[in-house]
């Protein structure tokens, strides 16, 4: 580890204030953002990350030829604090959005040439923006869709304040407001296990809620998805890493932080191998169970609180064959284990044939299983669903797996997650799992290392940077 500051602090823009300085203690998503916003406003800022590289959980590695990246990331248009940190690390041009949603949805237990619907939007007002795409979508039936269309106008009428939404949990809900099971497969879990990792029956209404109000019944283009288009480290380590030495901050990787302290001058002490830095504010922006760890006595009132915070696993199976086999870019699957399919070809660098990458959401049951079973499993699924396959070699077969990829959303789950500030006066919490109001996303990351440099600046008597997004332009 460096013992001086970093070099690109000798030619970062505006001089740092004596006594103004901050530790963020994470390297993912939440912990750029919060190194960021401090930097912009001139903090001082060392920012400290454990593993090799930034990015968290949504990063890139080599594989032979390929750059793989760990799971498939998408976000969505209403995604607004993930937009603006694209811009703000110069990758938004890299990640670019759908210009109007368009999902293949294709059921494998249907007959082949009759297997595909789209779920897309019109250029109308809500809801009137999917009515066409319902109204034809052939995987439900007619009375179905009628009660999706109820049941979505009754879903638009929840108030997401109200903290009686987080006890229930959606599938019950949705069983009251006449969704079949069909209906939950094809459509609400559909989105739902993408976007929450976990089924209706194991979600929070809350966080349902906040999702298909947010994501489908806002805005006529909230749902377009956006997703790399180059390896996730290109964005989340590269262009983040750069993004920080031009704003000052001394980064610091393969640095693990061993304990967090009050050091008797209304300061705090940051302990790593061989060093301890000393600074005005501490953002913690690590896991709930690593916070939990990192914690001084009294910064919150009930720190176990943190250890109830469940988590769920995500299982990204790879695929490469030696020819294309796939013409889309993406589809989503019914009548099948396969949820998810992206084509990751020209993303990963591979010269020849193409590459697949199939995401599993809510996968408890599947992440511990043998690759040579999954291989069993998922190469037959994908010759049911995508003809090209059946005259295809299978070049490469592998799994990524993530065991606690998300909080769990839980019923519940709510109550359980802390805001960014903490009672120990100069400590902030960061991280998707902290109570933003919205799932464990990339979304939900980066607002929380927002609000947690907000609530850091007001303390130390910064300004706002003028560019740091604003949260309450968000739905």
């Amino acid at each position: 580890m460096s013992d001086g500051p970093h070099p690109a602090q000798a030619h970062a823009g505006a001089p740092r204030p004596a006594g103004r300085s901050a530790v963020v203690v994470g390297g993912g998503l939440a912990g750029v953002t919060a190194a960021l916003a401090l930097a912009d406003a001139g903090v001082r800022v060392t920012l400290l990350e454990g593993r090799p590289r930034l990015g968290g959980l949504a990063f890139s590695f080599q594989r032979g030829e390929l750059t793989v990246d760990n799971g498939q990331h998408v976000y969505l248009r209403c995604c607004t604090a993930y937009r603006w940190f694209l811009d703000r690390i110069g990758g938004a041009a890299l990640a670019p959005l759908q210009d109007r949603l368009d999902v293949p949805v294709v059921d494998a237990a249907r007959p082949e040439g009759r297997r595909l619907g789209r779920l897309r939007r019109d250029p109308l007002p809500v809801p009137l923006h999917l009515g066409r795409s319902m109204a034809a979508y052939p995987h439900l039936s007619l009375a179905e869709r009628a009660a999706v269309g109820r049941a979505a106008l009754a879903l638009r009428g929840l108030d997401l304040t109200d903290p009686a939404l987080d006890a229930q949990d959606f599938g019950s809900w949705l069983a009251a407001h006449g969704q079949s099971a069909r209906a939950v497969e094809a459509l609400w879990d559909l989105v739902g296990v993408a976007t929450l990792n976990a089924v209706a029956g194991d979600a929070s209404l809350g966080l349902a809620a906040m999702v298909f109000k947010t994501g489908l019944l806002s805005d006529p283009g909230a749902a377009d998805i956006g997703w790399a288009h180059v390896p996730l480290g290109e964005l989340h380590d590269r262009l983040a890493r750069k993004a920080l030495d031009s704003a000052g901050v001394r980064t610091e990787v393969r640095t693990r932080v061993t304990s967090v302290l009050h050091n008797g001058n209304g300061g705090w002490s940051v302990q790593v191998p061989g060093e301890r830095l000393e600074a005005d504010a501490v953002v913690l922006a690590v896991p709930q169970r690593e916070t939990h760890g990192l914690l001084p006595p009294g910064a919150l009132d009930a720190p176990e609180r943190l250890l109830d915070i469940g988590t769920a696993p995500i299982l990204n199976v790879h695929v490469v064959y030696d020819r294309k086999v796939l013409a889309r870019p993406f589809f989503a699957a019914l009548g099948t284990p396969v949820q998810w399919v992206f084509d990751r070809t020209g993303a990963a660098g591979l010269g020849t044939g193409q590459y697949l990458a199939l995401s599993q959401s809510a996968a408890r049951d599947d992440i511990d299983v043998p690759v040579a079973e999954l291989r069993r499993r998922y190469l037959p699924e994908l010759r049911r669903l995508i003809p090209g396959t059946r005259a295809a070699v299978v070049k490469d077969f592998f799994v990524t797996r993530e065991r606690a990829a998300t909080f769990a959303p839980a019923p519940g789950v709510g109550r359980l997650r802390p805001g960014a500030r903490t009672k120990a006066p100069g400590l902030y919490l960061a991280g998707a799992w902290t109570a933003t109001g919205w799932p464990a996303t990339m979304e939900s990351a980066v607002r929380s290392g927002v609000s947690a440099a907000d609530a850091a600046l007001g303390a130390l008597g910064r300004p706002r940077p003028r560019r740091l997004f604003a949260l309450e332009e968000a739905a």
